[in-house]
């Protein structure tokens, strides 16, 4: 084949390749584990790469309709693995969006609903066993994962990464080596009283529950994606043990945790800041995936956004940035340079 032809045809192959890699469906499949601190029962959702999952498969759970064939064969060959932090009071299922995004582009994730910080039990909010054991339990969903007869086989133990939303961002950091300070909460709470999801009830008597609580970084997180993260509890020292990479991302008119307060004033105290971005105009909950109609009448607080911003158009960018991300970290230069980039986010790379 002559030069120039070949040449002329080279961004042809390299997109019909690119199709052919991502041509394959999501599996999703769930497991129990027990976090072994406190002895907590946690339930962990995990999508997958499947050959054998249709590419347009959806599998509807509650409200999350799940881009995912439920019980698929698992794709041949080893890939990295995300655990995936849910925010306050949410579920395994509440960013099925951006789990599904990754499974195609070839990652497995697990995704811990975190038991006494989710929808169906706070039972930990405000306390050591949420604000320490999100970690812990995400630790266990690793270890659950990677112990797993049928999917474990399929992970490289040398890829781990974590991604989160809020308190699920915050945990991210944790894993990471953040060292959270539980006394800046009532300092907080006593210079915003009643902010909104954080100080408008009274913090807990004793935020303090377990002795000697064990460490929460995890070693084998090599890299963290943390959206919106709840950031209060962290000063210059949270950070100091930080050393792997981590991308930052936040909605620019956040009404529950003031960019001010949380993602602006950590990151630059974040030494291993591999990037950062922001969604325009946006509130919190523009990180949670865009509502049904029936979704939105019955949460209107989290399903709403302000005039002009496009939730939906948001999570193309903010999930293409993930893998763009992760690529980066896991799967070599070449790879990032082929993720999509970001559109309507702000994005410093």
């Amino acid at each position: 084949m002559p030069r120039r032809i070949t040449l002329r045809l080279l961004p042809l192959l390299i997109a019909l390749a690119a199709g052919a890699a991502h041509a394959d469906g999501v599996g999703l499949g769930t497991l129990e584990t027990r976090e072994s601190v406190t002895g907590t029962k946690v339930p962990v959702a995990i999508l997958y790469p499947s050959a054998e999952a249709k590419p347009d498969a959806v599998t509807e759970v509650g409200p999350y309709p799940v881009e995912a064939q439920r019980d698929a064969a698992p794709k041949a060959g080893t890939f990295p693995l995300i655990v995936l932090s849910h925010g306050h009071r949410g579920s395994m299922y509440g960013h099925y969006d951006l789990a599904a995004e990754l499974a195609r582009h070839g990652y497995i994730v697990a995704a811990p609903q975190h038991t006494g910080d989710s929808y169906d039990d706070v039972s930990g909010a405000g306390t050591d066993r949420a604000l320490l054991g999100r970690a812990w339990q995400a630790s266990a969903a690793i270890d659950a994962v990677l112990a797993d007869k049928r999917i474990g086989a399929h992970v490289d133990a040398a890829r781990i990464g974590a991604a989160g939303f809020s308190a699920g961002g915050y945990t991210t950091l944790l894993l990471l080596g953040a060292k959270p300070d539980f006394d800046l909460f009532p300092k907080y709470c006593a210079e915003h009283p009643g902010m909104p999801e954080l100080c408008d009830r009274p913090l807990p008597e004793k935020m303090r529950t377990i002795a000697n609580p064990p460490a929460t970084v995890d070693a084998r997180v090599r890299a963290g994606f943390a959206m919106a993260p709840f950031s209060i509890l962290f000063d210059a020292d949270s950070f100091r043990a930080m050393t792997r990479p981590v991308f930052l991302y936040i909605a620019q008119k956040d009404q529950v945790l003031a960019p001010a307060d949380n993602g602006l004033r950590i990151r630059p105290l974040l030494p291993t800041l591999a990037g950062f971005a922001e969604v325009p105009g946006a509130g919190h909950y523009v990180f949670l995936p865009p509502c049904s109609a029936g979704f939105a009448k019955e949460v209107p607080a989290i399903c709403t956004d302000a005039p002009g911003v496009d939730r939906a158009k948001a999570h193309r960018d903010i999930n293409a940035a993930a893998v763009k991300f992760f690529d980066a970290q896991f799967k070599g230069e070449l790879a990032a340079r082929a993720a999509p980039a970001a559109g309507q986010a702000k994005s410093e790379l």
